[in-house]
């Protein structure tokens, strides 16, 4: 059964920019709140506090763990640090999970030695390289993790034509912001525009009920496309220490990736596979709270002795 919440605005650094973010505590019936786990929830790329992390931070709170939704460095209302808004960068958006561990590991109610992590699509391919290097990551959660090495990013992107396209174009957009400080920008999800960084019909992110909400630009900065086909978090699975579940859902597309990070684990790790398909991971009812469910379950599995 689903408790009561308080949400508590907070600000934090990360290299230079200001982060803000929605951190959701759990109330207990008494009122009266005592220390706990930490959860810091990633969601999926351009996306915001408002979106697919803010709501799995809210269900776990409900549940009892309290959670940090942020927006990342220049996304929502976070400052930009002096490089480029909505540039989905990978580094920079790992090094905003770090600030975000800390911050948590800093909070009067947040026990230091019980922060997890938990990312949802690209969030969990950000949030395990991220895990694979900071020793204050306790617990790992991953659900319908994206990722980007050259395999999959080629099947995703269509062709390697569309791969040396995309690079092509991410160089000139950096030359010209090098040159003139301008930032050149594409829908980040569109129906009608085929130069949209995602182009189809994902009603998740264009439907005002779901993931087209007044906080989010909807705008993907052409430079990044470099450094997001470059990433490959799979490389970075051996290096993880913390206990780590994987949920994926059985309808998801290109599973192969899911399946090499498990397998490479250096923690063994649990893969849980779910009815549903990737956006239904994003805001559908059943498959946010099967998830959640299982969330909770593993991080209170792996700070038992904590």
């Amino acid at each position: 059964m689903a408790g009561s919440v308080r949400r508590e605005r907070v600000t934090f650094p990360s290299a230079g920019a200001e982060l803000v973010g929605d951190l959701y505590h759990p109330v207990p019936a008494g009122g009266v709140e005592v220390r706990g786990p930490g959860v810091v929830v990633a969601g999926s790329w351009t996306t915001v506090k408002e979106q697919t992390a803010g709501l799995y931070a809210r269900c776990l709170a409900e549940r009892g763990v309290r959670a940090l939704a942020f927006d990342f460095t220049g996304f929502g209302g976070s400052g930009s640090g002096g490089g480029p808004r909505d540039a989905e960068l990978p580094a920079r958006k790992v090094a905003d999970l770090a600030a975000a561990v800390r911050f948590l590991c800093g909070h009067r109610l947040v026990d230091p030695g019980q922060v997890a992590l938990l990312g949802v699509g690209a969030g969990g391919g950000y949030a395990a390289v991220a895990a694979a290097s900071d020793p204050l990551v306790g617990a790992l959660a991953l659900v319908v993790p994206w990722w980007h090495d050259a395999g999959p990013a080629e099947a995703v992107q269509g062709s390697p034509d569309v791969v040396r396209e995309r690079l092509a174009a991410a160089a000139a957009a950096r030359d010209e912001y090098v040159t003139t400080g301008q930032v050149r920008y594409v829908p980040a999800v569109s129906e009608t525009d085929p130069a949209a960084a995602m182009y189809g019909p994902f009603d998740y992110y264009l439907d005002p009920a779901r993931g087209a909400v007044p906080e989010w630009s909807n705008r993907f900065a052409v430079l990044a496309w470099a450094d997001l086909l470059a990433f490959d978090p799979i490389a970075h699975a051996g290096r993880i220490g913390a206990p780590t579940l994987v949920v994926q859902g059985e309808d998801v597309p290109l599973p192969e990736g899911v399946r090499r990070f498990h397998g490479e684990l250096r923690s063994g790790g649990e893969l849980l596979w779910l009815k549903g398909t990737r956006f239904d991971f994003y805001d559908g009812r059943a498959q946010v709270e099967a998830a959640v469910t299982a969330g909770v379950e593993h991080f209170r599995r792996a700070f038992a002795t904590g």
